[in-house]
């Protein structure tokens, strides 16, 4: 089921990626998440990084060959 949820990230744009990944701390953060809500925000937030560190990692190899 995770697995259908954080399918949409492999196709969000980095903008939106880091803005719903911010989202997600900030709501951690406040500690009013229940304990399985906060599971499944959190491993959202764990696929949304790892979308924005691909993003940048190919936007850094596009500035490297200029």
């Amino acid at each position: 089921m995770a697995e259908n949820n954080n399918a949409d990230v492999k196709k969000m744009p980095f903008e939106r990626a880091i803005e719903e990944l911010e989202s997600i701390v900030k709501r951690l953060e406040e500690g009013k998440v229940p304990l399985e809500e906060s599971v499944a925000i959190y491993e959202r937030g764990e696929a949304l990084k790892v979308r924005c560190e691909e993003l940048l990692r190919q936007a850094e190899a596009r500035v490297e060959k200029i």
